[in-house]
């Protein structure tokens, strides 16, 4: 066992920590020469991490261009959505401007040939509105909805035949319209008290 009041050399004090002294063996064996230097190693591992990230960087810039391009064509299909929507329900509605243009220019009509061509006009235009799922709201006899009908009177529901109960449309004064589910004009209508 060494004295601690031994003085160290300054290959004492280089050594580190758990490092087993090399051995005649280790001392004696020559570098493997195939083996990489350690410099030129290195290198090597950082220009292949190099072209990794060039690589990913690529691939990022392509992911956020399509990205860019996928918005630009959403946000100009959503400009066309809303400038086109209207174009299926007014072509359905040409036929019946046709109809009564033409209705227009007949210069001798009869009544009924009039009441016949109104008739015509009224159906291409119910056609119209069903494709464009426009529907009436007609609520003789139903309970009073104000989200759906506009009250312009009240009667007594009595004395109406039949017998009409209390706050229930009694007669429709102007057909209202949904689209859809939502209310484009409530119908107005006569309640009962």
């Amino acid at each position: 066992m060494p004295d601690s009041t031994e003085k160290k050399t300054p290959e004492d004090t280089i050594a580190t920590p758990n490092a087993e002294p090399l051995g005649p063996e280790a001392a004696a064996a020559p570098l493997d020469p195939s083996a990489p230097e350690p410099a030129a190693s290195l290198q090597v591992q950082l220009d292949e991490a190099q072209a990794k990230v060039k690589a990913w960087e690529e691939e990022y810039l392509r992911a956020r261009a399509e990205m860019e391009n996928l918005r630009k064509r959403s946000a100009q299909e959503v400009l066309n959505a809303g400038k086109f929507a209207i174009e299926g329900f007014a072509e359905a509605l040409l036929p019946v401007a046709d109809s009564l243009e033409m209705a227009l220019t007949l210069e001798h009509q009869t009544p009924d040939g009039l009441k016949g061509g109104v008739e015509l006009n009224l159906t291409q235009l119910q056609q119209a509105f069903q494709k464009g799922r426009l529907t009436p709201i007609h609520p003789v006899g139903e309970k009073f909805d104000p989200n759906r009908h506009q009250a312009v009177s009240m009667v007594d529901g009595n004395a109406q035949n039949p017998p009409v109960p209390s706050n229930h449309v009694v007669q429709v004064m102007q057909k209202g319209y949904m689209v859809a589910e939502r209310v484009l004009r409530p119908a107005i209508v006569v309640v009962a008290q």
